[in-house]
């Protein structure tokens, strides 16, 4: 039996004290992409480049533990966009953020290696903590937040998100969560909700915080009871937490999909007002430079045929590009364009004639602090907020889940096992998720 063979039994078999005694092991299986890889997709189409083929599972060594920092067994992680633009080496190749960080010190040194163990989502079990870290031990069930974060100058303490050497974790550092073991800062940490199996409660993260200061927090849109909130996507991983947090939170969602089935996970949801986009046929842009008002306002009068007349107090944005225009046109004078990504485009056009002269605001938001990704996960634990989790991989087809997100073939989130042999495993409170079964398997259902 190997050294990750005994941690996984000792977590499997609930003998979580004697992970402390345990040794951690000089190496452990990632999913990397290669230094050497990065000019693979030259020449081909965002949509033509495949993270099959650029996505490794390696046998890599397990980093030295720093002050602040924890060694996690991974149990489960779940793929983000963030995973795909790094398995397409765009908008640039991650190695760009790993040599930065590296030059920030000689322990973000570490970092800065010719294959980068990616994801940033994990639920799993402390193994070791680092110097200083007293809120946490070896054996603590947790999950992380992605958000790495220095807090050595002064301008991210009000806000970790402003502070000046803010990463995502997995993403713009090394050794995430898509492994059997990955390195977080002590400040990512944060309790596992008992009641999901492990793929569940790893398959939150990101995308569940992002929404909730996207829409709910005072740094996002601040949400209010009856507000319209016009929500792009919103089945898929990033949107169906919108669409949840406008629910729970008295809002009424505009629920923005391209197929019935995934209209269907929408009323699931509670939602009541939904837009199929390819039913209805638009066509923002005209051709690759002009976009069409016209469709603007057709789709302006959809949303008020289904409000009863009113035009979207908030816009839960995140495609970019495709829908930019149409979402300053169609909010309501005074109202709020939230931004948290660019999935189809990067460039954003559109009038400002419709933003200055009837007084709305764009907000640019990104992930989330601690403190809002701690209540993001507080709901999740107390079942007011439940996972998306449609499918689960083994960590050996990671590629084929980034894959999925990718070319949109996926509802909700798409999650990996990592040292977890099977889904269904790490259910703590079972009365809780009794009372919630329905909900939390919503996505799996369909």
């Amino acid at each position: 039996m190997t050294q990750l063979d005994e941690i996984r039994q000792a977590i499997l078999n609930d003998d979580l004290d004697a992970l402390a005694g345990l040794p951690v092991p000089e190496s452990y299986r990632g999913v990397t992409v290669h230094a050497e890889d990065v000019g693979m997709f030259e020449g081909l189409s965002s949509q033509d480049k495949d993270p099959r083929r650029s996505l490794h599972v390696d046998e890599v060594p397990v980093p030295e533990l720093g002050p602040g920092e924890a060694l996690v067994a991974v149990m489960a992680s779940a793929i983000n966009y963030n995973t795909v633009w790094t398995s397409i080496f765009e908008p640039i190749p991650t190695f760009k953020f790993l040599e930065k960080y590296g030059r920030l010190s000689p322990l973000a040194k570490r970092h800065d290696l010719p294959y980068h163990v990616v994801g940033s989502d994990l639920s799993g079990v402390v193994l070791r903590t680092g110097a200083g870290v007293h809120n946490w031990k070896p054996g603590d069930e947790v999950v992380a937040h992605c958000l790495n974060v220095e807090l050595e100058g002064p301008d991210g303490h009000n806000d970790t998100m402003l502070d000046t050497e803010q990463r995502i974790w997995g993403f713009e550092t090394n050794f995430g969560g898509l492994a059997e073991i990955a390195l977080v800062k002590a400040n990512q940490l944060m309790p596992k909700p008992t009641h999901l199996t492990w793929e569940e409660a790893a398959s939150p993260g990101l995308v569940n915080s992002t929404a909730y200061r996207q829409l709910v927090s005072r740094n996002g849109a601040d949400l209010k009871q009856g507000d319209v909130v016009l929500i792009w996507g919103a089945s898929g991983g990033l949107g169906s937490y919108a669409t949840q947090y406008a629910l729970n939170g008295g809002a009424i969602p505009v629920c923005v999909v391209s197929s019935p089935e995934k209209a269907a996970i929408c009323r699931k949801m509670g939602a009541e007002l939904i837009i199929d986009r390819t039913a209805e046929g638009y066509r923002f842009w005209k051709d690759d430079h002009e976009q069409d008002s016209r469709e603007w306002q057709r789709f302006g009068a959809k949303i008020r045929e289904l409000t009863g007349g009113d035009d979207p107090d908030i816009v839960f944005e995140h495609p970019g590009r495709e829908t930019f225009g149409a979402s300053v046109y169609a909010a309501r004078k005074g109202g709020t364009i939230v931004t948290c990504a660019s999935t189809s485009g990067y460039l954003h056009q559109y009038d400002n004639r419709y933003l200055w002269m009837n007084l709305k605001r764009i907000i640019g938001s990104h992930f989330a602090n601690y403190r809002e990704s701690w209540e993001a996960n507080r709901l999740i634990a107390k079942g007011l907020i439940h996972p998306t989790l449609s499918r689960t991989y083994p960590l050996e087809e990671t590629g084929q889940a980034a894959l999925d997100v990718h070319r949109n073939a996926h509802q909700g989130k798409v999650g990996v096992l990592a040292l977890a042999p099977e889904e269904g495993l790490g259910v703590r409170d079972g009365q809780l998720r009794a009372k919630h079964v329905d909900a939390i398997n919503a996505f799996r259902d369909a």
